[in-house]
């Protein structure tokens, strides 16, 4: 689709279905049909992209987003001439759809609620069916099982793990055996194709051991402190902050972190059971607009941050009226980032690596 506001003209090009199109894919709404329904009256055939783009570049300068398939990076150097290694999208045109996206309407509010509620549902319905004995594959079916049946989808490819240790870990092979913790990282997607997000983290038996019980607690709190701070105003990445010191505290209380809580959250050391950001904006996209770059979704053309950890915070920008977002803060410990940082004694002024 082209937007030419020089000349005041809207066109989407493509192509009406032909006949084998309609054998495969059944009768469909014409191109026309389509076009008008989103209140655009002119369509071309593709056909006539090219010379529309040829004749607009020669005297003027034409805005694009960065493209996500790499196919689309093709075309656009078949399109403009311009070779991959050199496209650069327009940052006034990025800017104008993450300010036009960020704030969602009520009606997108009410689709994204209805994600939200099967996602929920999905989490719930794991919580009771897991046991001893099941394998992971078959608590991510009985979850997919549930969105398509609510007329959606997946809003994301599903981790559910005994390994949580692995942030994004997709294999689902495993036996689930008493006394292990079992993450779930899923959400569902709407036929309008909003999206869902939630994590939960679940004991196996039904009833957390002891030092679960302790990690969750601290994992609880933080939560409860990121939505306590939410407000109109207050920068993501502050957020953040406190619960990265309110985990600490806690780790503290048990004897695997010590020192300055706020020394040790500005150095960085809490990052070794925190290593991800807490949240990222949500809506047609689970990571809403993340081709569109974190640079001006997350931090309205801030610099992110090179600390380890706080690299990884997708959002940080002030929260505004409109924003819908993930709050998803954790505790992981992962042996291979334990055994590195002990090894070359980092922050041992923050970390008992003897209780670790």
């Amino acid at each position: 689709a082209i937007v030419d506001i020089d000349e005041n003209r809207e066109i989407i090009f493509g192509d009406e279905l032909t006949i084998d199109h309609i054998i495969w894919m059944g009768t469909q709404p014409t191109l026309k049909e389509k076009s008008e329904r989103v209140g655009v009256m002119e369509t071309q055939p593709t056909t006539c992209l090219i010379d529309y783009l040829h004749k607009a570049s020669e005297k003027r300068q034409v805005h694009y987003l960065p493209p996500y398939r790499t196919e689309h990076k093709l075309k656009l150097m078949e399109w403009l001439g311009i070779p991959i290694a050199k496209q650069g999208a327009s940052v006034e045109f990025i800017r104008a759809v993450v300010n036009q996206r960020n704030y969602k309407s009520n009606e997108e509010v009410a689709e994204i609620e209805e994600a939200c509620d099967i996602t929920a549902d999905m989490h719930i319905a794991a919580i009771k069916m897991l046991r001893p004995g099941m394998k992971e594959c078959e608590i991510v079916a009985a979850m997919e099982a549930m969105a398509v049946a609510a007329g959606g989808d997946m809003s994301f490819r599903t981790i559910a793990t005994i390994n949580g240790q692995i942030l994004h870990n997709h294999s689902y092979t495993n036996t689930v055996k008493s006394g292990d913790l079992f993450l779930i990282d899923a959400g569902a997607e709407t036929a309008m194709g909003y999206a869902g997000d939630m994590s939960s983290t679940i004991p196996v038996d039904k009833r957390f051991t002891a030092r679960q019980k302790e990690v969750y607690e601290i994992q609880n709190a933080m939560h409860r402190g990121a939505v306590e701070a939410l407000r109109p105003g207050i920068p993501y990445g502050e957020v953040y902050d406190i619960t990265a010191c309110i985990m600490t505290d806690g780790l503290k209380n048990l004897g695997l972190m010590k020192g300055n809580t706020e020394e040790a959250v500005r150095e960085g050391a809490h990052a070794l059971f925190y290593p991800h950001g807490l949240g990222h904006m949500m809506g047609l996209d689970v990571h809403d607009m993340e081709n569109l770059s974190e640079v001006w979704v997350g931090y309205n053309g801030e610099a992110k941050s090179k600390q380890f950890g706080r690299r990884s915070i997708r959002l940080a920008r002030p929260l505004e009226v409109g924003f819908v977002l993930t709050v998803e803060p954790g505790i992981y410990f992962i042996p291979e980032l334990i055994d590195l940082w002990k090894s070359q004694d980092l922050f041992k002024d923050f970390i008992n690596y003897d209780a670790v």
